[in-house]
């Protein structure tokens, strides 16, 4: 419960910092309500939608309404998929008013003792260190190989967990040893005449429990004619903090990145998830207050690239691609999408794989209600998103579903799962799958 006093610092915080001119750009015209999937799944209720949390936003500043636990509820369940900007008329840039909305409820409100000592773990203690995230991923290990998984599977002890919880253990992957996570290489040599030379953002889940596709991007890179370095001093994007109300956090690590990438000499930094690319594109706004690291911020953004517009740039899919016979669809990273604006490229090399049968999914640029930790947050919302695209992953009759961002993948093997079609159907990184079909 949000005291009076809290209340009213939270005003006068949306008063000073609020872009209103932004907030005044929304029209209302409504453009934006279908593609929002809160919006749909709530039964059409405005306050779930972006125009909706937008006049909410103006009636806060203007004083109309205080900023009542109605108001967080609202911008807590928006998954953030930003969706409603590539259709607003307007230009509308909704995620970073959410994200400053978010952030100063959060760094104004007092959480209850147990979501400050969550909120302080994850963002402070884990994330932005990335041995630990390597120790943690390590203890995951442990549990998967040394047979105490499958003694709890045998004993049914996991069913105590919350249902989405119990699946979500069953779909994750088999993760890398602590000896795989520490010997990273931080330079790749071209496979092919060199092209390009480039920076890979290894990210922090992508290089401990997703090692595996972090590795078959690089070779993808490097079969495709491109040198890679991969900078030490790199550490976590900073997508988690920025969307969860601790913006001081994402900035530290926004500079932090940037230091590590500035002088490089390359000609693109990659990116192999749609979530965190679309949050370093982001740094500038991000930074925009500070003198110092703008102008640092917008060179590093314009060198940002995801793999897939690299790979093809550099005319990867015009290459000997065979996998064997199936039938795939794609799944769009909501932010790969909708921010980065790079949807077409994957379609490009997945028509371009012999024995990959593509078929466009019906809606498949409709979140999956993955959406970083909303899965987990807010798991009844984003179950309900997720049954229905798996209503959509059926009248594809896919056998094989590609995503481009690790959130999104757990998401579908856990839809995959939950539907009972383990077995028949797989979800598989965009990476991962174009390294099937490479004959190296």
């Amino acid at each position: 419960m949000t005291s009076v006093k809290e209340k009213h610092i939270i005003q006068e915080e949306f008063k000073s910092r609020m872009d209103e001119d932004e907030l005044l750009n929304c029209m209302r015209c409504g453009f934006c309500l279908p593609s929002c999937p809160t919006y749909v799944e709530s039964g059409f209720k405005e306050s779930h939608s972006p125009r909706g949390r937008i006049a909410l936003m103006k009636a806060v500043v203007d004083g109309v309404i205080e900023p009542d636990e109605d108001v967080e509820r609202s911008l807590d369940l928006c998954l953030g998929c930003r969706a409603c900007e590539p259709v607003c008329p307007s230009g509308v840039k909704y995620g970073h008013l959410l994200e400053e909305a978010r952030d100063i409820i959060n760094q104004n409100k007092k959480h209850t003792l147990p979501v400050r000592v969550m909120r302080k773990t994850a963002f402070n203690g884990l994330f932005p260190h990335q041995n630990r995230m390597r120790m943690l991923t390590n203890f995951l290990g442990i549990y998967q190989r040394s047979g105490i998984q499958s003694a709890l599977h045998h004993t049914g002890l996991l069913r105590l967990l919350p249902e989405s919880m119990a699946s979500m253990e069953r779909v994750l992957p088999k993760v890398p040893t602590m000896k795989e996570m520490k010997n990273r290489p931080t330079h790749l040599p071209a496979l092919a005449a060199q092209k390009k030379r480039v920076a890979f953002f290894s990210g922090c889940l992508m290089d401990t429990m997703f090692l595996e596709t972090n590795n078959a991007t690089t070779r993808l890179l490097q079969h495709s004619g491109c040198e890679i370095v991969i900078p030490k001093a790199q550490n976590c994007c900073g997508a988690l903090h920025g969307h969860s109300g601790e913006k001081d956090s994402a900035k530290e690590l926004a500079k932090r990145n940037i230091a590590a990438f500035e002088n490089l000499e390359v000609d693109y930094i990659i990116t192999n998830a749609g979530g965190c690319g679309a949050f370093l594109v982001d740094y500038d706004h991000l930074l925009k207050d500070d003198p110092e690291w703008f102008e640092r911020a917008v060179t590093f953004k314009k060198k940002i690239k995801d793999m897939s517009a690299i790979l093809v740039e550099l005319e990867f899919h015009k290459k000997d691609l065979r996998v064997r016979p199936q039938r795939v669809t794609y799944q769009d990273s909501c932010h790969l999408r909708n921010v980065q604006g790079t949807f077409l490229q994957p379609r490009i090399l997945l028509q371009s794989v012999d024995g990959a049968e593509f078929h466009e999914m019906k809606d498949g640029d409709r979140c999956c209600g993955s959406a970083g930790i909303y899965n987990i947050v807010e798991s009844e919302m984003s179950m309900q998103i997720l049954d229905h695209k798996m209503e959509k992953v059926a009248e594809s009759e896919a056998t094989t579903i590609v995503t481009a961002n690790p959130g999104c993948l757990l998401q579908m093997k856990l839809g995959i799962e939950r539907e009972g079609l383990t077995g028949a159907i797989r979800a598989v990184h965009i990476a991962d799958f174009l390294l099937e079909g490479l004959k190296e």
